[in-house]
C-alpha cells in the first residue's frame, strides 16, 4: 500500500469514526431527553454515549446541525403515523382517528418539543421546525374536518387550538390528565362546537 493510500485509509477511518461518534451524541441527547433531561451537560452526554468530553465540544459547537439529527430520528418514525391518510367516513370518523395519532404523536414527541422551546430563541433551525409543526397541524385538521366546516373561522381557530401540542402538554403535564382523559376532552368539546353544523 502506497502512502497516499494509507493516508487515505486514515482519512476514511477517521469520517467513520467522527460520523459513529456523532451517532451516539444524538442518540444519548435523545434518550437523556426522553427521560427528562430538558438541556443534557456536555459531560452527562458523553457518560451517555461513551466518548471523551472533548468529543462532544467538538459536535456541540454546532447545535443546529446536532437539532436537525435528532428532528430527522424522530420524524422517521413519527411522519408516517402523522401523515397517513384519514378514513373515510364523516368528519366524526376523520376527527377521531387524528386524535388518536395525535395522542400517538405528541405522547412520543413531548419531551423533545419541550427542550427543543427551551432552546428555539438561540436556533433559527429550531424556530423554523416550531413554525412547520404548527402549519401541519392546521393543515392536517383542515383536511380532516373538509372545507364546509372550515368555514366558520373562529370556530377553526379554536379547534386548532384545542388540537395542538400547545394544549395537549398543557392537558397532560399542568392539568395532569390522563391520555385517555385528553383524548376524551377533545373529543366532546370539538363535538360541542360542531354538533349544530352536522354534514
Amino acid at each position: 500500500m502506497t502512502k497516499a493510500e494509507t493516508g487515505e485509509v486514515q482519512a476514511d477511518g477517521r469520517r467513520a469514526r467522527g460520523h459513529e461518534n456523532r451517532r451516539k451524541i444524538v442518540e444519548a441527547m435523545l434518550a437523556l431527553i426522553g427521560s427528562g433531561t430538558i438541556s443534557p451537560r456536555a459531560e452527562e452526554v458523553a457518560a451517555r454515549a461513551e466518548v471523551g468530553l472533548r468529543t462532544v465540544f467538538r459536535h456541540f459547537d454546532d447545535m443546529d446541525s446536532l437539532y436537525q439529527e435528532i428532528s430527522a430520528s424522530m420524524s422517521a418514525e413519527l411522519l408516517p403515523i402523522a401523515t397517513a391518510p384519514l378514513p373515510e367516513g364523516d368528519w366524526r370518523v376523520r376527527l377521531g382517528e387524528l386524535i388518536e395519532r395525535r395522542a400517538r404523536v405528541f405522547e412520543k414527541m413531548m419531551p423533545f418539543k419541550i427542550a427543543a422551546d427551551v432552546h428555539r430563541h438561540r436556533s433559527d433551525f429550531l424556530q423554523a421546525e416550531h413554525d412547520e409543526l404548527a402549519r401541519f397541524q392546521r393543515d392536517t385538521l383542515r383536511g380532516a374536518l373538509g372545507p364546509r366546516l372550515c368555514r366558520n373561522v373562529l370556530r377553526l381557530e379554536t379547534i386548532d387550538l384545542l388540537m395542538s401540542f400547545d394544549a395537549w402538554r398543557r392537558m397532560r403535564l399542568d392539568q395532569k390528565l390522563t391520555v385517555v382523559q385528553c383524548k376524551k376532552l377533545l373529543t366532546s368539546a370539538i363535538a360541542a362546537l360542531l354538533e349544530n353544523d352536522d354534514e
